[in-house]
């Protein structure tokens, strides 16, 4: 049997990364940056006020926590508008929170800490204002966040929803990043029915695909969704060939077992270069991995999942995830992991593998990930590894005890 490293290191060795391309920031969601953003523009682009109030002289106001000083009202700047005159000492500038700072101004008095006074039979508002403030106060100078020539990101940056923010604001259109694998998926078997139509004797409903699809999707790949194929080689052979064509990758569940029907191992075995393995884990033991050439000579990476879904989804996790995360650019491959707590003991005996037990976790009052088995574990039983949060490792031996320390990968991130 192959240890899981050893599987783990041959498929990622043939899994680099894609060539890097240049993407407009809209469509750059969930992306790696391939090269560093460095910023052309300063922000805030203007002195600007972070709160709600008047923008003043500090001096003019230096008394007035003692005695509230009244002020003339001298205009009020909206955000998004500028300012149409300088302040004046003695002068009061209405100003709502991001409105550029008035000329002659050094410090913003919270609208809190003023009191409108109304206007004076000369037609001139008052202000009177009881707080007393620093030079700077509630003011964000031009370039305090951001100055010209900042590198904002490095490569191998992902691109969340705050530095898709940031990308915004310092004007960067299009940066340069991994794109998006687009990832075909595919089962096998005559058995597979998922039309809704009755079963016959031996047919079974296609789930796996189903599985496969969304947990594609969720790491944050393009899916292209190819169906059930039947056991035909011609038809099989078809389908892979167009798949190469289209797809960056290739996910494909059943037919990977030792004592499968040949059909996936007979195409794949004169149109790939195939891998067959027998992974020293538990469950997941059977995988494929190999690559089908393009016209172009481009190898397309295939992933041959094996047909038991929980195995399939195990398999996914531990092999094919990692390598697509990579093919994009991540420099964090794996699912989070860390050191739970066993609430319930694990039992196996020693067969040379290591065990992934599907758990429900939660934190105690103690501050520790504590986790139990589900309630079934075997391969075929996808109805209780669906509750599962994640998968504890159980090294080969007699199992864990009851409150031992057990390391888990987490299937989600923590709620």
């Amino acid at each position: 049997m192959t240890p899981l490293e050893d599987a783990q290191e041959f498929v990622l060795g043939q899994c680099p990364p894609q060539q890097p391309i240049e993407v407009d920031r809209r469509m750059a969601g969930g992306l790696v940056l391939a090269e560093p953003v460095v910023s052309a523009e300063i922000v805030p682009p203007f002195d600007n006020t972070a709160v709600d109030g008047y923008a003043v002289l500090a001096a003019d106001v230096a008394t007035a926590a003692q005695s509230p000083v009244d002020l003339i009202v001298a205009g009020e700047i909206a955000a998004g508008a500028a300012p149409d005159r300088p302040l004046a000492s003695g002068e009061a500038i209405r100003i709502m929170t991001g409105a550029p700072l008035p000329a002659g101004s050094d410090a913003v008095v919270m609208v809190e800490d003023s009191e409108r006074l109304g206007v004076d039979g000369d037609g001139t508002e008052r202000v009177r204002l009881s707080a007393s403030v620093p030079v700077g106060a509630a003011v964000r100078r031009a370039g305090d966040d951001v100055k010209v020539g900042d590198e904002m990101f490095p490569a191998g940056t992902r691109v969340t929803p705050a530095v898709e923010a940031v990308l915004a604001s310092v004007n960067a259109q299009t940066v340069v990043a991994y794109p998006r694998l687009r990832v075909a998926v595919l089962s096998t078997g005559d058995e597979l029915i998922d039309d809704g139509s009755p079963l016959e004797l031996g047919q079974i409903r296609e789930s796996n695909k189903t599985m496969l699809i969304g947990m594609v999707a969720e790491a944050g790949c393009e899916v292209v969704d190819l169906g059930v194929v039947r056991d035909d080689e011609t038809e099989l052979e078809n389908v892979l060939r167009s798949a190469a064509l289209e797809c960056d990758a290739i996910v494909s569940s059943g037919g990977v077992s030792m004592g499968d029907y040949d059909v996936v191992k007979a195409v794949l075995g004169r149109i790939a270069d195939m891998t067959w393995m027998q992974m020293a884990i538990k469950p997941a033991k059977p995988f494929a991995f190999g690559t089908l050439e393009r016209a172009d000579g481009t190898p397309v990476p295939i992933f041959g999942l094996p047909g038991n879904p929980v195995s399939s989804l195990v398999s996914f996790e531990l092999m094919a995830r990692p390598a697509m995360r990579r093919m994009m650019g991540h420099s964090r491959l794996t699912r989070t992991s860390l050191v739970a707590v066993a609430d319930e003991g694990f039992q196996r005996g020693v067969d040379g593998k290591v065990h992934f037990a599907r758990v429900n976790g939660e934190f105690g009052d103690d501050g520790r990930y504590h986790v139990r088995p589900v309630s079934a574990q075997g391969s075929h039983q996808l109805s209780a590894t669906a509750s599962a949060d994640a998968m504890a490792v159980i090294p080969d031996g007699e199992g864990l005890p009851a409150g031992a320390d057990v390391a888990v990968l987490l299937l989600a991130d923590l709620a």
